[in-house]
């Protein structure tokens, strides 16, 4: 069985993300979307609130599996017995940063490969840190996260700005 596993924070999770999986589960019999804590970044949603929206999103999508996990994505990828990770590159910035991590996991496991799809052009500029921005501020989201989570994410952002939630 041929698996890959695509780590991410995804917070909230994107509709790029969402085009990398769904590409991903058509070239892999399963696909394993990890959700990791990210230390560089403050989390809008929590981990099991992120497994629940991915989920959600990717229900229809008989060969994916979403779990989390806390610590390094080697040690994620050997409890799994999976070799391979998936990643999406939107820009050079993405690529300079995928690479280094790349190499970094393969001289931690020489059996690890990293296997990088390229975003689509409409989602190049899409990341979820602008999402959040937008979101506070208001902004139409509906073009950047799948519409099966708008309402989720939507009640996040009430909850945040009217003071009710401190994560």
């Amino acid at each position: 069985m041929k698996r890959v596993v695509f780590p991410g924070s995804f917070d909230p999770i994107t509709k790029g993300h969402l085009d990398i999986i769904e590409r991903a589960a058509k070239i892999f019999d399963e696909v394993i979307v990890a959700v990791l804590v990210n230390v560089d970044k403050k989390g809008l949603f929590t981990i099991d609130e992120r497994v629940k929206l991915i989920e959600k999103t990717v229900s229809n999508i008989n060969n994916v599996k979403v779990k989390s996990f806390k610590g390094l994505l080697i040690d994620f990828l050997k409890r799994e017995g999976c070799t391979t990770v998936v990643k999406g590159l939107r820009n050079a910035t993405d690529y300079d940063y995928e690479v280094q991590m790349a190499i970094i996991n393969k001289a931690l496991d020489e059996k690890i490969e990293t296997l990088f799809l390229i975003a689509k052009s409409e989602y190049c500029s899409v990341s979820s840190s602008v999402v959040k921005q937008i979101g506070m501020l208001n902004g139409d989201i509906k073009k950047f996260i799948p519409s099966c989570i708008i309402e989720d994410f939507n009640d996040k952002i009430n909850k945040i700005t009217r003071g009710g939630e401190n994560e």
